[in-house]
């Protein structure tokens, strides 16, 4: 009876410690100003006081938020891996925030990267260098396809600021469009990296390829990593690969979608290291 009263304690104790690790990071929703308004964002920040260095995380065409309103797990499962990294992470809601659903087809979009979405990117910088645990010289730059395209227009050297405060530390982008950024003769003021993969029929891998090694020798570092086999939405967990569907209109309107652990795994320590320099 001892010994089973033990291995039930035990069990109890394991249980306990399981359900407790398993809990998930809670994000605070912040309000940030913007001159078009209210900028709603989710926030995953360490425990203490800082200063932490900060990641501004954009989400792509479909949205922050799924049906739920709760934040995507691909976004969430980002965060808080960067945040286990001791990284702070800011996810802009540019769609909701405008109160617009998905811009992922031609038609809705009223919401573009180089517009809108830079402007966002800019007015969160300049909310988080107010906020004291910010480690103001280390906040970087993350997205994912629209998101990601709006990355590649808000490092351009065009957009430098003028004050004096620091600029973004890095900055990383998954699968964006370079087809217009490649014929205006990309560069970037800050070290980016680019990651796509080589089957992306939604991105175009050959145009991205061009934009970096067109940047090259008047640029800040700028480097593409390209995963052979690998499909547009790489890095998301347990998505087989599988033709769009005409009928969602949180994707884009063509092409295919698809995980690959590989790269999602590779991708978690390049975009680790990347942020780390």
């Amino acid at each position: 009876m001892r010994l089973l009263a033990t291995l039930s304690s035990l069990a109890f104790l394991t249980a306990t410690f399981a359900a407790g690790a398993a809990q998930p990071a809670a994000p605070q929703q912040v309000d940030i100003p913007s001159n078009s308004g209210t900028l709603h964002a989710q926030l995953f920040k360490p425990d203490g006081a800082g200063p932490f260095p900060t990641v501004i995380a954009l989400h792509g065409c479909g949205g922050l938020n799924a049906q739920s309103d709760q934040i995507q797990p691909r976004y969430r499962d980002w965060a808080e891996q960067l945040l286990k990294d001791g990284n702070a992470v800011l996810l802009p809601d540019s769609f909701g925030s405008r109160e617009l659903g998905p811009q992922c087809r031609v038609k809705e979009r009223r919401v573009q990267a180089r517009r809108e979405r830079v402007a966002d990117i800019m007015a969160s910088r300049q909310w988080l260098l107010h906020q004291p645990w910010v480690s103001q010289d280390r906040i970087s730059l993350i997205g994912w396809q629209h998101g990601a395209s709006a990355v590649l227009w808000a490092v351009r050297p065009q957009l430098a600021s003028r004050r004096a405060e620091p600029d973004f530390r890095a900055a990383v982008a998954f699968y964006p469009d370079c087809r217009i950024s490649s014929g205006l003769g990309w560069s970037a003021r800050v070290p980016t990296l680019l990651l796509i993969g080589a089957s992306d029929d939604v991105s175009s891998p050959s145009a991205c390829r061009q934009m970096v090694e067109g940047a090259r020798g008047r640029s800040a570092l700028a480097r593409i990593v390209v995963y052979p086999g690998a499909a547009h939405d790489f890095d998301r967990a347990n998505l087989p690969l599988h033709a769009i569907a005409g009928t969602d209109a949180g994707v884009p309107e063509r092409g295919h979608l698809g995980g690959d652990p590989d790269a999602r795994a590779d991708s978690q320590k390049r975009v680790a290291a990347w942020l780390a320099r």
